[in-house]
């Protein structure tokens, strides 16, 4: 219905501008520690309480969905771009190179893409900067992401190359990089950006699921995944329901991402 669709789209915007808005908004830094109440219940001064080394919970929820929801697009824009590249050069050159690209997607779709991200995160040095983490973490996304999309753009493309209006061009003389950046490009656009939009809920879950494991965004910056951390141990969450938070706002987010994205149905 089209007035969920209106609120969803109301609450990403709500939930988008606190947390670019964060260095406002936030009671306390993200990092510091307020030693004597570790562990605190809700207040008015610590809305979701605190962590176990003091830090604000609410504090951090705000900077650790900003650092989900600004960098999974940026992985979304450069996996849909590789993506664009090599399958679009695949499907509209064709022939060896096509069956390469193909061999390719076919090998990255067939391993488990969660677990092949881990193992190549767990490869690399753990112990770096908090903004260096940040970049190989959605640098990672954006290079093991782009295989689905290219097989659905080389697709495309091979259809673009054997349609009308191509032969037009290549007989008034366009051909090449220019007959390929002017008459095929500008037709990805709306394959491309589904192709993004479907990727970015896929990159804001698995960032989560490498920050559950300690593999993501290195503290102390907060991420999604970080926060989702402190969840492990039962123990600890026995009488503190705000610890489960994060988790409402991942689900809420992620299921708004997709009722936002969803087709409307035409009204009779």
């Amino acid at each position: 219905m089209r007035w969920v669709r209106i609120i969803a789209i109301a609450f990403l915007v709500v939930v988008s501008m606190s947390c670019l808005l964060a260095n406002f908004v936030a009671p306390a830094p993200y990092a510091y520690q307020f030693r004597e109440l570790p562990d605190a219940s809700p207040s008015r001064q610590h809305l979701l309480g605190t962590d176990s080394l003091g830090r604000d919970r609410f504090s951090r929820l705000l900077y650790g969905t900003r650092v989900s929801l600004l960098l999974a697009p940026a992985a979304a824009l450069f996996a849909s771009i590789l993506a664009a590249l090599i399958g679009g050069s695949a499907g509209f050159v064709g022939g060896w190179l096509e069956r390469c690209v193909m061999a390719a997607t076919d090998l990255f779709l067939s391993l488990p893409w969660l677990f092949l991200l881990i193992t190549v995160r767990a490869l690399l040095p753990l112990n770096i900067a908090p903004f260096t983490s940040v970049l190989v973490t959605f640098a990672l996304l954006g290079s093991l992401g782009w295989a689905a999309a290219a097989r659905v753009i080389c697709a495309d493309a091979r259809s673009f190359s054997r349609s009308d209006f191509i032969l037009l061009a290549r007989a008034s003389g366009s051909g090449g990089f220019r007959l390929l950046w002017r008459h095929v490009v500008p037709n990805f656009k709306p394959v491309l950006f589904a192709q993004f939009w479907i990727a970015v809920p896929v990159f804001i879950l698995a960032e989560a699921n490498l920050g559950v494991l300690g593999l993501g965004v290195a503290e102390p910056l907060p991420s999604w995944g970080s926060l989702l951390r402190e969840l492990e141990s039962f123990s600890s969450m026995s009488g503190q329901p705000w610890q489960f938070f994060p988790l409402i706002l991942l689900i809420a987010v992620i299921s708004c991402i997709h009722l936002a994205l969803r087709k409307q149905e035409p009204s009779l």
